[in-house]
């Protein structure tokens, strides 16, 4: 599970549709613009020719955000939203390879209006408190959406023996038909595929749905989800998501035996939450509105931090910095709202204001009720804000020894080419990427071929050091990465990131795949909830180029080299050894508009130190066990 900010991948769909765009443009410049040119698109249409402004990004499927999990989710929604409204408590999903099945037990969509409600934007039952008052779906927009983008969509309603059916393609209606079902239950079946003509090439991962599945388990006590996704990489045919203890059972997986303390745990009518620490670094926490995960936060996660530091303030009557009271906090909150606010159409942040102040007051009384009854995990929080109060002091010392040996450096960052927008300017920092390479000579092509206002470099010195295990102090001891912390803009605080994307762009060899691993090592050892907010990529170049007189193909794999073999005749094949050896004319296309950028994503933080250790930590049997057996 990962917090992610607002971050646009281009993929190969956008990018033709951008270029596609461009042509238009083109084309109307000398065109005569008069009555003629005025159209009024249907909505369908407009979804379809304005896909973002309804599910965010397109994506091919290896971005937890991107498009195809979007259609999912609003199918599964309205599944959830009849059991919040205590009907149905069962939501059967099923992929068979393209194709997704979502099946529910609930009232089902009324017969007469089965067409309308999936096809006719701002029509649906979900503006009457009466029939839903804590609605998770795109309130008359999500299932319309998701006809419009599939090749093919079918829906079927059940109501007391009777059903009625729609078969649509690309949003337009096909087919209807109505009857006796007799021996079917109440519900709503929906069965889509992706429109390939909106999406591309693009492909469902498990293990992001997965975890949305487990999402939607731990915020609905009660509810059971059925999965069968052998087609896409299940590990068995069939699993069944349900959990008993809400957000509870969320913590515990996330944070497992890395717990301090048993998990603190309330539950309201209105809000639900959870909390304990750990031994990592920084502030996790998971939020979440009618049900709707708010990879961003908003109000609601704020008041969670504000309401944590008074209960604990007023428990033990101090006045302790916030800092050492949330220092390697985890925790998560659920809100229910009748009318919430969303600074976006996919709903990643909150912007209701008028909930901050009976939020603060029922997370105080929370904390405050659980230390009184939990007198061990209150003598071992009392410990650890005492730890981290002291480490902070001894940081301090340190912190102000490196300012002054960075002192001469503070107007201009060695290895560092910045950029001009930073992630703080608003909408036009909402590109802003730093890669970090190795070298001057990978950084050097990147320089000349980048865009000066998105798009900053800061260059390193060869392999940096391995920190798993060491204190942050260390951390400003080691000039190389001080200096890139800096570049960063995270010395106080990851608020104040200045880019929007972190991009590790090492050589696709051994040296730079373990100065990938340092890499990564550093920001899951202090800056783990950068990783968790999903700022931190890995850049893909290509490994071969393919060529003859007349055409030219990059290609990222062996595959894709083979396959350009067969398609150019006489071709000369070379390969790229490292990223200086790729000339800054060709390097620009590779950082541009088609860059391929993968996320990094963790399945949840407690396999963090686990992973790290098995990697990054001492030489042991099992490691020199693991690399004997996949040795190639």
């Amino acid at each position: 599970m990962a917090r992610t900010a607002k971050k646009k991948t281009v993929t190969k769909a956008s990018a033709g549709t951008r270029s596609a765009q461009k042509s238009v443009k083109q084309a109307d410049s000398a065109a005569v613009y008069d009555e003629s040119k005025i159209r009024t698109l249907s909505s369908l249409e407009h979804i379809r020719l304005r896909t973002g402004m309804y599910i965010g990004r397109l994506g091919d499927g290896s971005n937890q955000d991107d498009g195809i999990y979007i259609l999912l989710k609003e199918v599964i929604d309205n599944a959830v939203d009849e059991f919040i409204m205590g009907h149905g408590s069962r939501v059967e999903i099923s992929f068979d390879a393209s194709e997704v099945t979502v099946r529910d037990y609930g009232r089902g969509i009324p017969l007469g209006k089965i067409v309308e409600c999936v096809s006719v934007i701002n029509t649906g039952a979900k503006y009457s408190d009466e029939v839903f008052q804590f609605s998770v779906g795109l309130n008359g927009v999500g299932t319309k959406a998701v006809n419009a983008l599939s090749r093919s969509f079918r829906v079927r309603a059940v109501r007391d023996g009777e059903y009625a059916e729609a078969l649509f393609e690309r949003g337009k209606l096909k087919k209807q038909t109505k009857g006796k079902a007799e021996k079917e239950r109440n519900g709503t079946l929906i069965v889509f595929t992706p429109d390939t003509e909106i999406f591309d090439e693009y492909s469902f991962n498990y293990e992001f749905i997965e975890q949305r599945l487990w999402n939607y388990a731990y915020l609905n006590s009660g509810l059971t989800l059925v999965l069968n996704a052998k087609s896409i990489g299940a590990p068995s045919g069939r699993q069944v998501f349900e959990s008993a203890n809400g957000l509870l059972d969320l913590l515990s997986a996330e944070v497992g035996e890395e717990a301090m303390y048993d998990i603190g745990y309330s539950r309201g009518d209105r809000i639900e939450l959870s909390f304990t620490h750990t031994d990592n670094y920084g502030e996790t926490f998971f939020s979440f509105v009618n049900g709707q995960y708010t990879s961003d936060g908003g109000t609601h996660l704020s008041a969670f931090r504000e309401g944590i530091l008074k209960g604990v303030n007023e428990f033990y009557k101090k006045q302790y910095n916030g800092v050492d009271v949330r220092e390697g906090i985890a925790g998560a909150i659920a809100v229910k709202l009748a009318a919430p606010i969303f600074e976006s159409q996919t709903k990643n942040k909150l912007g209701n204001t008028e909930i901050r102040g009976w939020i603060v007051g029922e997370v105080k009384s929370a904390v405050v009720d659980y230390l009184h009854r939990n007198k061990t995990a209150s003598k071992r929080l009392l410990d650890k804000i005492a730890n981290n109060e002291r480490l902070r002091k001894e940081l301090q010392a340190v912190k102000k020894d490196a300012k002054e040996n960075a002192r001469k450096i503070a107007l201009k960052i060695p290895n560092l080419k910045d950029c001009k927008n930073h992630l703080q300017d608003g909408p036009k920092g909402e590109e802003s990427t730093i890669f970090i390479t190795e070298g001057q000579s990978a950084s050097g092509s990147m320089v000349s071929a980048r865009n000066v206002y998105t798009q900053a470099i800061f260059s390193l010195r060869g392999k940096p050091q391995n920190v798993f295990g060491r204190k942050r102090a260390d951390l400003y001891r080691n000039e190389e990465l001080y200096n890139m912390m800096m570049a960063l803009g995270i010395e106080n605080t990851i608020e104040d990131l200045r880019y929007a994307r972190v991009v590790i762009a090492t050589d696709a060899d051994h040296d730079g795949f373990h100065i990938r691993n340092l890499l990564l090592t550093f920001f899951l050892n202090y800056f783990e909830e950068l990783v968790l907010a999903g700022h931190v990529y890995i850049l893909e170049t290509p490994l071969f180029r393919v060529r003859n007189r007349k055409e030219t193909r990059y290609c990222y794999n062996a595959r894709e080299r083979d396959h350009a073999l067969t398609e150019i005749r006489n071709p000369e094949v070379t390969r790229f050894k490292g990223l200086g050896e790729i000339s800054p004319s060709e390097f620009g296309q590779f950082i541009g508009e088609d860059m391929r950028i993968v996320p990094v994503n963790l399945k949840s933080i407690k396999s963090i130190r686990e992973t790290l250790t098995f990697y990054m930590g001492k030489n042991t049997p099992q490691r020199r066990d693991y690399i004997m057996e996949n040795l190639i």
